[in-house]
């Protein structure tokens, strides 16, 4: 695609249709990154995106169980402490 660069006040840009920044998943914010005379950009990603709606499916399917038990017996804790020394 072949896009005008456009006087934007002291700077220039592009204008982006809507289509392409909701394809590429941009809303408001972007990565810029340059390789060599590339300009890309990515969106920005918000660290633990998407987790809730994975627990939510976890939760659902009884994929939620505890691993490691909230409490543990003492005699595990001092076995293990002094696997230590």
């Amino acid at each position: 695609m072949e896009v005008d660069i456009i006087k934007i006040g002291n700077s220039q840009g592009i204008r982006l249709p809507v289509a392409i920044l909701k394809q590429c998943g941009i809303d408001s914010k972007v990565e810029l990154e340059i390789k060599g005379n590339c300009i890309i950009i990515k969106p920005i990603k918000t660290p633990r995106q998407g987790w809730a709606e994975a627990f939510k499916i976890m939760h659902k399917e009884g994929d939620d169980s505890l691993l490691i038990p909230e409490e543990m017996d003492n005699e595990i804790l001092e076995d293990w402490d002094e696997s230590k020394h």
